[in-house]
């Protein structure tokens, strides 16, 4: 399971969920923003990277961590001091968090950073810890539903399909969750595991966007011709038939320049300058 990019996309969209991990939340989280970050001289990568909105506020590094790793630490400590030493200009102060599902993930030795460690340097959090579903918020039930198989898993994805009451993103973080954990399953058939229907997929709602998209040129469009005709006369159909093929913000400065028309010259010579 890909979980590096579900965790990814959860702080892309929410990157206050980092703070809801941990004590001592700074007082702008809201204002902090995600990204992932290369190390270019080593080809380390930091996977989160959370930037205050000033420099002399507190960056916060991320790392997710389902696979044993015995050197974890050390690595990080080597991406972050590398980093500094190549930003120390946008570095005020630092913090890492390390998520886990479990305790039994985490390193056995510890001794090279147990400063850091103990002074809260890096901070650890065990996903299995965090309590059950019913007691978090949304953001940190799909950090949890990361960890759950089986019956577990599909128990719990359509509790948070529920809570997202048809918020598209969440609904589709679910959906892509249980399609890594059931590789024998299509996306359909997921969906259709889980209850989601078809006005929640993805699929409907491009298509909705897109209709309302032309729905909303096409009534421009009408709005554009009547103005038109009432200014310049009749207009011909290849005319009319350009002003159909234009798009929205097109048919919205038409709308302005058309006040400017005194004949069916000035139309033409503002189609032949936006062309479709």
């Amino acid at each position: 399971m890909r979980r590096d990019t579900i965790f990814y996309q959860l702080f892309l969209q929410s990157p206050t969920l980092l703070f809801d991990l941990i004590p001592n939340r700074p007082d702008n989280a809201d204002e902090y923003v995600f990204d992932s970050i290369e190390v270019k001289e080593t080809s380390f990568r930091i996977d989160g990277v959370f930037m205050p909105p000033t420099r002399f506020g507190m960056v916060y590094f991320s790392e997710v961590q389902f696979q044993l790793d015995e050197l974890l630490y050390e690595r990080m400590v080597s991406e972050i001091s590398i980093y500094a030493y190549r930003h120390r200009e946008q570095l005020f102060d630092w913090q890492a968090v390390v998520i886990y599902p479990s305790r039994n993930i985490e390193q056995s030795r510890t001794e090279l950073v147990r400063e850091f460690l103990a002074s809260g340097r890096i901070a650890r959090v065990y996903l299995d810890e965090l309590g059950t579903g019913a007691e978090l918020p949304i953001g940190l039930g799909l950090m949890v539903l990361t960890t759950l198989e089986g019956d577990a898993a599909k128990t719990e994805a359509r509790r948070l399909i529920a809570l997202a009451e048809g918020t598209r993103a969440i609904i589709e973080l679910v959906s892509t969750i249980i399609v890594y954990k059931f590789t024998n399953l299509t996306r359909d058939e997921v969906d259709e595991m889980l209850g989601i229907t078809l006005q929640q997929t993805r699929v409907y709602q491009d298509a909705k966007a897109e209709g309302e998209l032309i729905g909303e040129a096409r009534g421009e469009a009408r709005m554009i011709l009547r103005l038109l005709n009432r200014r310049l006369g009749l207009v011909p159909d290849r005319v009319l038939t350009q002003i159909q093929q234009l798009t929205v913000p097109q048919l919205e400065d038409l709308g302005e320049a058309l006040l400017d028309f005194t004949s069916l010259v000035d139309l033409e010579g503002w189609l032949s300058r936006n062309p479709q």
